[in-house]
C-alpha cells in the first residue's frame, strides 16, 4: 500500500486520563461516560474522525458515478457495548443528507462513499455500521 499520510498519538491513563496528538497540535482529556468528569471519550473521537472522512468520499462517489449533488452532510453515531459472547464491540450508524439529488441517486452515491471511505473499509465486517440515507 502507498501510505499518503501517517500521524501518531499517545494515550495515557485509558478511558479516564490524556490521549494527544504527538506533534502536540490537539490534545483531549479523557472521561468515561456518565462519569461527570469534564473530557471526551473515545467514541466521540471517532465519530468526529469518520464523520469527517465520509464526507469527504462522497465527492469522489459523486465524481465517479458522475453526479452532482448540491451538498452533503454527514453525522455518525457512535455506540460501544457488549456482545453475547462477552466482548466488547462498537455499533455504528451514518447519517448522510445528500442535498440536490433525488433519493435513489442519493442512497446509490451513500453506498459507493461507504465503499471508498478509508474508516468503512477498516469496520467492514467487523463493526455492525447502518447507512441511513435522506435526499433533501
Amino acid at each position: 500500500m502507498k501510505i499518503f499520510y501517517k500521524t501518531r498519538a499517545t494515550a495515557t491513563g485509558g478511558r479516564a486520563g490524556r490521549t494527544a496528538l504527538d506533534d502536540g497540535s490537539l490534545g483531549f482529556d479523557l472521561a468515561l461516560p456518565g462519569s461527570n468528569k469534564a473530557g471526551t471519550n473515545p467514541e466521540q473521537l471517532f465519530a468526529l474522525g469518520y464523520a469527517a472522512c465520509f464526507d469527504n468520499a462522497l465527492p469522489v462517489a459523486a465524481k465517479q458515478l458522475q453526479l452532482q449533488p448540491a451538498g452533503t452532510a454527514t453525522s455518525v453515531e457512535v455506540g460501544i457495548g457488549q456482545t453475547a459472547e462477552g466482548v466488547y464491540a462498537l455499533d455504528i450508524d451514518l447519517h448522510v443528507e445528500v442535498k440536490g439529488l433525488p433519493q435513489a441517486d442519493a442512497q446509490r452515491l451513500v453506498e459507493a462513499a461507504h465503499k471508498i471511505c478509508p474508516y468503512s473499509n477498516a469496520t467492514r465486517g467487523n463493526v455492525d455500521v447502518r447507512l441511513h440515507v435522506s435526499a433533501v
